[in-house]
């Protein structure tokens, strides 16, 4: 993150193996590598993270990269599947306790929200392309955004000429 620019930096992605263990690997395309504007809210909730942030005795070292976020109760740097897991755990909960239950949703699920909210507010299609790291805009439009009759007819009157 460069709060001084208000930019989140992706030039790399955390990785584990079990028999390698972390390691950095670079964003699977070239449109992966890219600087995403951070909105106000957005930053408060970064500083607040770092602030209250509990790292580990000695600030883990990976390929070069440190200053990582999040660390499970073991002192380990928290990476994709331990999002993954805590999904599944509040879902698990939330559903073990209401009747109409939540269906699975995962960190990726979120980028499919987003890029869809995102959409449908109207952003231009290259600029959300771009905000997304996707190479072709058929990933960004047909994939990753999700509209439905509803959307249409909110659409068609939203233009529609009276």
């Amino acid at each position: 993150m460069d709060f001084k620019e208000h930019t989140i930096n992706i030039d790399y992605q955390l990785q584990k193996k079990s028999k390698i263990g972390y390691y950095i690997q670079e964003t699977k395309t070239t449109s992966g590598t890219r600087k995403i504007p951070m909105t106000a809210d957005v930053e408060e909730c970064f500083r607040k993270i770092i602030e209250k942030r509990n790292p580990p005795k000695a600030e883990p070292m990976v390929d070069g990269k440190s200053g990582f976020l999040y660390f499970d109760k073991n002192e380990s740097i928290c990476y994709s599947l331990h999002w993954e897991h805590y999904f599944q755990h509040i879902i698990q909960k939330y559903n073990n306790t209401y009747k109409v239950q939540m269906p699975v949703i995962t960190p990726h699920v979120c980028r499919h929200t987003y890029c869809t909210n995102m959409a449908k507010s109207g952003m231009n299609p290259k600029a959300l392309q771009y905000l997304m790291g996707h190479s072709e805009i058929s990933v960004t439009l047909n994939t990753y955004t999700h509209v439905n009759l509803e959307d249409a007819r909110e659409e068609i009157a939203r233009i529609q000429v009276v």
